[in-house]
């Protein structure tokens, strides 16, 4: 073989025993450095040398920014669901049937129902050649390249003797972690927060960038394994052992021998689950015997060798010792319950949300009482009841707040609306310092500053507003308590740098309301500069895709509000970027105007993303569906059936990737 391509072979498999090391044993053998300096390794000798390519390489796993359409695949084995079972009567009702039917020995394996999104993994000669979701059951998305990004998928199977084709099947989860932080990252946004973590672990499977799908850190547990040829007659054998092969598969899993048995397990697991760093919503009950489970069989929808057991809703009881409130960037006050500490779904929980006054007054709240608290999809968790039988001494009865707690002015509440704001924006310091703190992340203008910092620089009369960091002078900052020269010294380059940062960054970090990230690149491709965008009306702006009538009032208020037009203006004299760069408004032309076109299927010059800007750049509309209003359908491969058949219906004209790309030249 030859060296170079021996040495690419040896890293791909040192890296992936380390990804198992770590992913699967949680026992890492080198230090995190030591990996990357392996995987960069490899990523240059793979670069170099594309001829010996492999979709199953350790590189993989950071994905592509090539776009695709999910391509639906028959399962070979239908995905059926499980029957649920609420009580100890109905799993023992279950448990006695088998034992009819069979009228011989069984057992029972009991393992941990995971709550996420089903996956079906196909694996040949032991690598992984397809992932699909479960669809309706009988097929479902080809979802291979973002479940490759998944570090505890294992893409090749170790050890010898494997299964020449083999499938595992199993749950994708997000941990509570990765859920937390993507909510506080989308409400940072002001995107609308995902519900809970199995949602969010579904969305982000669809995703049509794997590189997005890499960074949320989903996680794999396998729970069955099919095969016309699987290694021996026992469920729990052969998850023991696809264990060894490198997939992850739940500790807990356990053998039971009879009813006794599986209650322990079920009062178990109904208390320890609590403790797990991944949601689960129930136990799942299998007869052990792969040949018991063909006598049994199945009904039209349910195996009758398998149950699920579902729990409870996970909550907990703990006391009510106050009530705060915290101000938001854009005045928005929320109440939240200070709890006497609690463990809840792995995590030790302290404070809940009250959301709003409706919400308060609807639970009908005193200090000292006990609640019920569950982990729904707020970052932080939320009384959901009173133990109103509880009541004892209890104190004053909990009203929201009718002056901002910071700043004492009265709060407003509009009719539509049921969330109470402080209306004075221009001197309420939470405000003024969230503001800053929006302007500075590092998807706005990425200036290397912590919240401490801007609370220390605002206190200290140095920061009113963002545009006051670009007056900061070197000796503001050393006499500052704490600060050296060095540290001075890089917040001032990092404020510099900024001066850098595109129009459609610097737009977003405004902090204008319901202006998100990607409701930022919409309009500075509409408006491609800053004078353009503010004389727009409501209705112009809604002309923009996804601006609607809320983003759109917002935008104009903003800029018909005086203080914001000279922070704008005072932002522009220090040197900020208020247009789109000269070589992107050399290729903006009106060649698609007025055109709206909807891009369906795969493509092989561009990724979709890249077509969208092209059709934005050249005046057009993007569509995400087909109506009367669609001009043309820029097709590839796999184009959706139901939108080829409404665009016949219609007489919408299609068009390929060279076409389109001649319209635009």
């Amino acid at each position: 073989m030859d060296p170079i391509r021996q040495k690419i072979e040896s890293l791909r498999q040192e890296l992936h025993e380390h990804n198992y090391n770590y992913y699967v044993l949680s026992r890492p053998v080198i230090s995190d450095r030591e990996y990357d300096m392996l995987m960069k390794q490899l990523t240059e000798l793979e670069a170099q040398h594309p001829q010996w390519s492999d979709p199953n390489s350790p590189t993989m796993r950071v994905g592509s920014d090539i776009n695709k359409n999910f391509i639906q695949v028959k399962h070979r084995y239908p995905m059926l669901s499980l029957q649920n079972t609420y009580s100890e009567g109905e799993v023992a009702d279950f448990y006695n049937r088998v034992k009819r039917t069979l009228n011989e020995e069984f057992e029972i394996v009991c393992e941990l129902k995971y709550d996420g999104t089903s996956i079906s993994l196909h694996y040949e000669q032991g690598r992984l050649i397809r992932a699909v979701t479960r669809g309706d059951g009988k097929k479902g998305d080809d979802v291979t390249a973002n479940v490759r990004t998944i570090r505890n998928v294992p893409l090749i199977l170790k050890g010898d003797n494997l299964p020449p084709y083999v499938e595992m099947r199993g749950e994708i989860l997000m941990p509570w972690s990765s859920f937390d932080a993507l909510n506080r990252e989308r409400e940072e946004q002001e995107e609308p927060l995902f519900a809970n973590p199995r949602n969010a672990a579904s969305g982000t499977l669809k995703m049509q960038d794997p590189r997005i799908v890499a960074s949320r850190k989903l996680e794999s547990y396998m729970y069955t394994m099919l095969g016309e040829s699987l290694p021996t007659d026992s469920h729990y054998d052969n998850m023991t052992l696809s264990r060894t092969w490198g997939l992850n598969v739940s500790p807990s899993m356990t053998k039971c021998r009879n009813l006794e048995e599986i209650f322990a397990f079920l009062k178990q697991w109904d208390v320890e689950r609590k403790t797990l760093p991944v949601t689960t919503d129930g136990v799942v009950l299998k007869v052990d015997s792969l040949n018991q489970q063909r006598n049994l069989g199945n009904t039209s929808k349910f195996p009758r060798w398998s149950i699920a057991f579902k729990f409870n809703a996970e909550q907990a009881l703990t006391r009510l010792e106050s009530v705060s409130w915290q101000v938001g960037r854009t005045g928005a006050v929320t109440p939240v319950a200070n709890l006497e500490p609690v463990l809840l779904s792995g995590t030790t929980v302290k404070r809940a949300s009250l959301y709003n006054e409706d919400a308060i007054n609807a639970l009908d709240l005193h200090i000292g009482d006990m609640v019920y608290v569950e982990k729904g999809g707020e970052i932080i968790p939320k009384i959901t009841g009173v133990d109103r039988e509880a009541r004892f001494m209890i104190g004053d009865k909990v009203t929201f707040a009718r002056y901002c707690p910071d700043c004492r002015t009265p709060l407003v509440r509009n009719e539509d609306e049921a969330v109470h704001y402080c209306p004075n924006s221009g001197g309420c310091p939470p405000q003024i310092k969230g503001r800053i703190e929006h302007f500075v992340t590092r998807k706005a203008m990425n200036i290397i500053i912590g919240p401490e910092t801007i609370s220390l620089l605002y206190d200290k009369g140095l920061v009113y507003d963002a545009a006051d960091l670009y007056d900061l002078r070197f000796e503001d900052l050393v006499t500052l308590e704490r600060w050296a020269e060095t540290s001075a010294r890089n917040l001032l380059a990092s404020i510099e740098q900024s001066k850098s940062v595109p129009y459609e960054r610097v737009l977003y970090a405004l902090g204008i309301r319901f202006v998100g990230e990607t409701v930022a690149q919409k309009l500075a491709q509409a408006f491609p500069d800053i004078d353009a965008l503010a004389a727009a009306t409501p209705e112009q702006l809604m002309t923009v895709e996804e601006i609607g009538e809320r983003i759109a009032q917002s935008v104009t208020e903003f800029f018909s509000n005086p203080k914001f037009t000279a922070f704008v203006a005072r932002l522009r004299s220090n040197g900020l970027q208020f247009s789109l760069n000269e070589e992107l408004l050399a290729a903006k032309t009106d060649k698609l105007k007025g055109l709206t076109i909807v891009i369906s299927g795969t493509f092989n010059l561009h990724s979709r993303d890249e077509y969208k800007a092209m059709i934005l750049q050249n005046g057009g509309k993007n569509s995400g569906s087909v109506s009367k209003n669609t001009d043309y359908i820029l097709a590839g491969d796999n184009m959706g059936p139901a939108k080829l058949e409404k665009a016949e219906k219609l007489g919408v004209k299609i068009i390929d990737e060279q076409a389109f790309l001649e319209m635009i030249r």
